[in-house]
C-alpha cells in the first residue's frame, strides 16, 4: 500500500506523462527555440509540483497546467525582450532560426508560418497558438488566460488576418 506522499507523487508522475508533449508543443509554438521550450516545460511542472495544494478543482488540471505553462513561456519571452542582446538578434529571421534548428523538421512554408506567428503581439499569438494548434475551445482559454471568450475571439480573428496578409505577401 502506497502511504500518502508516494500517492501524490504517482499521481502527479501520470500527470506529467499525459500533458508532457501537449504541454511542450504548445510552449515551442511560443518560443520556437527546443531547448527554450524543454527548459519551461520542466519550470512549468516544477511551479505546479510546487503550488498542487494551492489546486482547487474550480477547473480542469489540464486547464490548470495550460495556464501555469503559458505563463512560464509569456515570462520567458518577457525577459528575453528586455534583454540587452535582443536587439542584435532581433534581426535575425525567426525562420532562417528555425531550420537551423536540429529539432525543426519542417519546411520552408511551416517555418514562414512560424515567422508570421512570431511576429503577431503577445496576446495575438498566445490565442492563435491555442485555437490553431492545440484546438482549445473559447471557454477553456479563457480561464487560462483569464479573458472575456469575446476577447479572445476577436484576437484570434486578428491574428489570423495578419498572418494571411504576412503569408501572401511572401508567396
Amino acid at each position: 500500500m502506497l502511504e500518502q506522499p508516494d500517492k501524490q507523487r504517482y499521481a502527479f508522475s501520470l500527470i506529467v506523462e499525459q500533458y508532457s508533449e501537449k504541454l511542450y508543443w504548445t510552449i515551442r509554438r511560443l518560443v520556437l527555440s527546443h531547448d527554450d521550450a524543454n527548459d519551461i516545460l520542466q519550470n512549468s511542472f516544477i511551479k505546479a509540483w510546487t503550488n498542487l495544494g494551492e489546486f482547487q478543482n474550480k477547473s480542469k488540471i489540464s486547464t490548470w497546467l495550460y495556464r501555469i505553462a503559458t505563463n512560464e513561456a509569456l515570462d520567458f519571452l518577457r525577459k528575453q525582450k528586455n534583454h540587452p542582446m535582443d536587439s542584435a538578434s532581433g534581426d535575425m529571421i525567426v525562420a532562417s532560426r528555425l531550420q537551423a534548428d536540429e529539432y525543426f523538421d519542417g519546411d520552408e512554408t511551416q517555418a514562414l508560418l512560424q515567422e508570421a506567428i512570431a511576429r503577431l503581439p503577445e496576446v495575438q499569438r498566445t490565442v492563435f497558438t491555442l485555437k490553431y494548434f492545440d484546438e482549445m475551445k473559447y471557454s477553456e482559454m479563457s480561464k487560462v488566460l483569464g479573458t472575456s471568450e469575446g476577447a479572445l475571439k476577436a484576437s484570434y480573428h486578428i491574428a489570423v488576418k495578419k498572418i494571411t496578409e504576412f503569408l501572401k505577401s511572401h508567396y
